[in-house]
């Protein structure tokens, strides 16, 4: 019988790197990689902890090495246990405190080793390099944590009476990668009821089961993740926070740049670099990307991008680890302006930032010829109703949101629908740069026991297209409408350009990158029947509708 599913296994290791199987304190071996800059002398350290194969060209790593060798670095690339070459149970998040110690210690113990070590990575091997730091191995001594959040498993968030709306695509990811030693791809079918059985399809299909998944699904249970404690509460060391403003992490990203920047011991030595991309680090200025801009395809366009993705990291271990440079070199934050170009400063939000509300008014026709973003408040009381039905969902804009800014997508057709509320300001006379947190502040009912609201605000272009800027969700735990709620909607930098205009859309389904809420007070995830709800905006004087805009003033 032929499998409808794709295996994606181990690449061979290159010439350049010797692997070597390092055992940890159980006994199990983890496959390692080592790749050293020419001279024979011992040199700093720089570990990279992941799960997607370390020979994977999906993950570069034998061409980020080369650069990271030629700046005088040792880079040390390990599969975690359970992963490709590594033994040890398949879990996933659980064990990597340990095992980042381990392999620290296993690394000052060669002899090519200054006994000098950092971190570097993306996403999962961001959250790695958290689990290290909480291990408080002293030889670690920074860490450049990329598009990512040291709460990556999740952690109930909860601002007031709104709460995060479940990530479905935490168990998309975990049914695929974390399996077994491998990776299966094999689409979803998520017509398929209860939720559940999108992935009980998925299994039987594979032939095998996520213990990640089983984790966390109907019912999560928490996993001994940080067992040395919380690192944020552990020793501070300099950390580089690398943030997209596209990245579907971006959100949990600033969360732990803010949280630390403003956190005694750890704020000295908190940098943040910020840039116009993704997860998959394609690039504002490329996007929609075409075929010689894919640096997941393009070995040219890999070239060039990697520039750009390894710099910042080799600036910040230049002073950090090798002490070559002082830190009065590097800029507390970089950050990109979309549509402009890229600027330092030395905080977040920068020098000359301020509030700019605007409040949503017209709400008599918001669901049908579009309400306003308007300046003024309205000095009266008004409603929009929206309805929301479970079985006629408004379709999440890209199917892999990893990877959002490959498509891009013009999402202007989304406003015609009688399920969104859309709002739109007055076209820009001049450039409008944003920089800094962006927040909607409103009052929701529903006849619902709770309600999900996805709010996504829009560059809408003179010819009528409209593409993402910042989005943001919650689901509304407590919807009498007594109090206004804050949704927020994460950092950006971007400059909307004249002539174009924002314009905000509302609803309450963004499926399937969130989970569908079943109109009940029933388990989304077990739920078979749903049922239709009403959900009501108000503005009123004492309580005003509106988006809280992070601008700078023109110079």
């Amino acid at each position: 019988m032929t499998e409808d599913f794709e295996r994606i296994t181990e690449e061979p290791v290159p010439d350049t790197a010797t692997q070597h199987m390092v055992r940890m304190r159980d006994g199990v071996r983890l496959a390692t990689d080592v790749y050293l800059p020419k001279g024979g002398a011992p040199a700093e350290a720089v570990l990279v902890r992941l799960p997607y194969d370390k020979n994977s060209r999906y993950v570069f790593f034998s061409w980020v090495a080369d650069i990271f060798t030629a700046r005088g670095y040792a880079m040390v690339v390990q599969d975690v246990r359970g992963k490709f070459r590594s033994g040890g149970e398949t879990l996933g998040f659980a064990g990597e405190v340990n095992d980042g110690y381990d392999s620290i210690d296993w690394i000052i113990a060669q002899p090519w080793s200054n006994g000098i070590v950092g971190m570097f990575g993306d996403s999962y091997y961001g959250f790695t390099q958290w689990a290290a730091v909480s291990s408080g191995h002293r030889a670690l001594r920074a860490i450049v944590p990329r598009v990512t959040t040291a709460n990556l498993l999740g952690s109930p968030h909860v601002d007031g009476s709104v709460r995060d709306v479940p990530w479905l695509v935490h168990q998309d990811y975990v049914s695929h990668y974390w399996v077994d030693k491998h990776i299966y791809w094999r689409p979803l079918n998520w017509n398929l009821r209860p939720l559940t059985e999108v992935f009980e399809d998925q299994f039987r299909a594979i032939g095998r089961r996520s213990a990640a998944y089983d984790a966390s699904v109907p019912h999560p249970v928490q996993l001994p993740i940080y067992t040395e404690g919380h690192p944020f509460d552990g020793r501070p060391i300099p950390v580089l926070h690398s943030v997209g403003w596209f990245d579907n992490l971006s959100v949990v990203s600033m969360r732990d740049y803010m949280t630390l920047s403003r956190r005694p011991g750890w704020a000295p030595v908190q940098y943040l670099t910020a840039d116009s991309v993704d997860h998959e680090n394609y690039h504002l200025r490329h996007a929609p990307i075409a075929e010689q801009d894919d640096h997941g395809v393009d070995d040219e366009a890999l070239s060039r991008m990697l520039t750009s993705y390894t710099q910042p990291a080799l600036d910040f271990f230049d002073v950090f680890l090798k002490g070559i440079r002082d830190a009065s070199t590097l800029p507390p934050v970089s950050w990109h302006l979309g549509h402009e170009g890229y600027h330092e400063a030395p905080s977040w939000p920068p020098p000359g930032a301020r509030e700019r509300r605007l409040y949503l008014a017209g709400l008599a026709t918001a669901a049908s010829s579009g309400g306003l973003l308007a300046e003024q408040d309205p000095d009266d009381e008004q409603a929009a109703e929206w309805e929301y039905d479970p079985e006629d969902l408004v379709a999440s804009s890209v199917p892999n949101s990893f990877a959002f800014l490959h498509e891009f997508p013009d999402e202007a057709a989304t406003a015609q629908r009688l399920d969104v509320l859309s709002f739109v300001s007055e076209p820009a006379t001049s450039p409008v740069d944003l920089a800094g947190p962006v927040d909607l502040l409103v009052t929701v009912t529903s006849t619902a026991p709770s309600a999900y609201v996805f709010a996504k605000l829009l560059d809408e272009a003179p010819d009528g297209t409209a593409r993402m800027i910042v989005r943001g969700q919650g689901e509304l735990t407590e919807v009498s409408g007594a109090a206004p709620v804050r949704i927020e909607m994460g950092h950006t930098g971007y400059r909307l350009r004249p002539g174009h205009r924002f314009r905000l859309n509302l609803t309450s389904s963004d499926f399937p990158e969130y989970m569908r809420h079943p109109g009940t007070a029933d388990n989304p995830w077990l739920a078979t029947e749903t049922k239709p709800s009403t959900q009501r905006l108000i503005t009123r004087p004492d309580a005003p509708a509106s988006l809280r805009l992070t601008v700078l003033d023109p110079e």
